[in-house]
């Protein structure tokens, strides 16, 4: 590895602290957690599991910690849905609203807390009568309807381990998934509403079984937009029929604190994914606590939106458990932002009185390509805490967030974590930390990060690899069924330290810069330069709505810095203008810094969840034959890129 250092970057030296109305009403607002964590965290943190969760059975040991492997909350007993559901009913709270519920056609659901609770032993009972059992796995492969939160928490009442397959992959991820974890049961949908049509999925769940995952005996499928799938007699049951006369009568049984809870796969170096393990007690106190906190929550007043999709960690934590554990309302949406127009988040928004919105910087850059008009429509006054999550976010982003959804006066919490995490590692406290635009600020109480160099030594200032010191109570049990590869993955590159794989910098204010992964800092001329810098000059750049950058091979400098940007609103694309963004980015960071060509392009190859494929950019940038297309929201994306790209090259 090389290290990530940053060889120039523009010092931001805008800060915020909270507003002080903000502060006064805020669940934290000094650092008494912090300080807390500091002297005992393991005492920090099994005060918080004994306040923030209903147990069985009380545990007896905080932490047996045997590098590489953590066991938190020992000898504890308690079960998930419980702790969702159950006793918010029997403390009288059974009419609260869970989740508000909309269909990209418009349709919308309320459902309440007790409802919620019918519904998931309703379907607990269903798995249990198709032979499921403490221990088995169950892949889920749905839209974002109320069904797959309800599927979740009635695999989690059982002890069956769920593991959610994002409604965008192939067949081939279904295979490979269930193939791994060993999948008794599919639950799936036979399509979801998509920017206007209906995206099938039981026939891609048809296409991977036809192929392979022979451990699958049923397949249960909800009816969502009647699309009438072929169902195969023996195997596939309606949802509607299965639950038509299941018991509502299944008592939560109690789980010991390490149970496997669900299963997530993640991609790696090897094309295998890794079938990342989260168990029960931990998790559900870090999800619980950093949702509290990390957004201030007032369970009483408050209407939160995670508009993310549960397919990936930040719905399993911040859409599903951590809310519900905390007695949230929530908004639970199916389809685009752009469905049936622009305005559709803050039409949402403005409907329900959202107080915390949590979205993707690369959300954040597509609404401003669309325009601050969009927003400008509707009433965000009920917005108190704005949230990102997926990436790290570039200055300009964060700016135009904090000012048209925010009013330029609501904090902006910028999380750091992984799947591998569980929950929130590195983030602000809304009422207690100042930020800076684009930094994820410090991490949370009784987490500890460090960056190292090369050799390992902690970098005090500039940039490094980031590291965690201390085992945290949602992290990552192993990784299903190769405990050596947990071990290689994730302990092996600096003794005694979790490793991320990210790189990140640190200022002399003692905040954390994310740089993303350390493949994605380039190598030029003997400077290493981060991606995600250049990115943010690109998009400082006034007609710059959106940019991705990748090093391509370089036979003078060893890597070159391609750029590729798309305009905002009426600006046109001209050679003149590309060469004016380039410069653009050598004023702001330095020479070195300059992208050797901007490619202006209508689009960015993104698959459906929003992540840009860098890997198809490197191959345009190369020259090469293109990879894999088939997970990108438009495929036709890459072709035209590639097409820009060779006139530029003619050019």
């Amino acid at each position: 590895m090389s290290e990530p250092t940053i060889g120039v970057f523009e010092v931001e030296d805008r800060s915020f602290p909270p507003p002080p109305a903000f502060a006064g009403a805020a669940l934290a607002n000094d650092r008494a957690l912090y300080d807390e964590a500091e002297i005992d965290y393991e005492a920090f943190w099994a005060r918080q599991a004994r306040e923030l969760l209903t147990w069985h059975k009380d545990f007896d040991t905080t932490l047996e910690w045997e590098l590489p492997f953590a066991k938190w909350f020992v000898g504890g007993q308690l079960n998930v849905t419980e702790n969702c559901l159950d006793r918010h009913v029997e403390a009288g709270r059974g009419d609260k609203v869970a989740y508000h519920w909309e269909g990209e056609p418009g349709d919308r659901v309320t459902i309440t807390y007790a409802e919620l609770l019918t519904e998931v032993k309703k379907f607990a009972n269903v798995l249990k009568d198709q032979g499921l059992e403490k221990g088995d796995r169950v892949a889920i492969y749905m839209p974002m309807i109320l069904e797959l939160p309800i599927a979740m928490l009635a695999c989690a009442r059982i002890g069956v381990a769920h593991s959610v397959i994002f409604g965008g992959f192939s067949a081939d991820a279904i295979v490979d998934r269930c193939v791994d974890a060993e999948a008794r049961l599919i639950v799936t949908a036979d399509a979801g509403y998509r920017r206007g049509a209906a995206a099938a999925l039981k026939p891609t769940v048809d296409e991977a079984l036809a192929s392979g995952a022979p451990s699958v005996e049923r397949v249960i499928v909800v009816n969502r937009c009647d699309t009438a799938p072929a169902m195969v007699e023996g195997r596939d049951l309606w949802w509607h029929d299965v639950m038509a006369n299941a018991s509502e009568d299944c008592p939560a049984e109690p789980m010991d604190s390490e149970q496997l809870l669900y299963l997530l796969y993640t991609s790696g170096t090897t094309a295998k994914p890794k079938g990342i393990m989260h168990t029960t007690g931990g998790y559900l106190a870090q999800v619980a606590f950093t949702h509290k906190y990390t957004f201030d929550i007032k369970p009483e007043t408050d209407v939160y939106w995670c508009a993310a999709d549960i397919g990936w960690v930040t719905g399993h934590s911040y859409i599903v458990y951590g809310p519900l554990t905390n007695g949230m309302t929530s908004v639970m949406y199916e389809g685009t932002p752009d469905t049936p127009g622009k305005d559709r988040l803050w039409d949402i928004v403005e409907r329900y009185g959202v107080t915390q919105l949590y979205t993707a910087p690369t959300a954040i850059r597509m609404f401003m390509k669309w325009g601050a008009q969009e927003p400008a429509k509707h009433d965000l006054s009920t917005l108190r805490v704005l949230g990102t999550v997926g990436e790290p976010i570039n200055p300009e982003a964060w700016m135009w967030y904090h000012e048209h959804i925010g009013g330029s006066s609501r904090p902006i919490v910028d999380t750091w974590w992984q799947t591998e995490t569980g929950g929130h590692m590195i983030s602000p406290l809304p009422g207690v930390t100042t930020t800076k635009p684009g930094s994820a600020c410090h991490p949370i109480p009784g987490v500890f990060a460090e960056l190292v160099d090369d050799a390992g030594n902690k970098v005090e200032v500039g940039g490094g690899y980031l590291t965690i010191t201390r085992p945290w109570p949602s992290m990552l049990r192993g990784i299903w069924g190769d405990p050596e590869r947990y071990r290689d993955t994730y302990w092996s590159t600096y003794e005694g330290k979790y490793f991320a794989g990210d790189g990140a910098k640190l200022d002399s204010d003692g905040y954390l810069w994310l740089l993303g992964r350390v493949d994605d800092v380039m190598n030029v001329s003997g400077h290493r330069i981060s991606t995600t810098e250049v990115e943010s000059a690109l998009v400082d750049h006034p007609a710059v709505a959106e940019a991705a950058v990748v090093g391509a091979t370089d036979e003078l400098t060893g890597q070159a810095i391609v750029g590729y940007v798309i305009l905002r609103g009426t600006h046109e694309a001209s050679d003149a203008l590309g060469n004016e963004i380039r410069e653009h980015v050598g004023l702001k960071l330095g020479k070195i810094a300059r992208p050797k060509t901007v490619i202006i392009v209508p689009d960015l190859p993104k698959t459906r969840s929003g992540k840009i494929m860098r890997r198809l950019l490197r191959d345009v940038a190369d020259g090469r034959v293109l990879g894999d297309t088939t997970t990108l929201a438009d495929p036709g994306v890459v072709a035209e890129i590639a097409n820009r790209a060779a006139e530029n090259d003619d050019d």
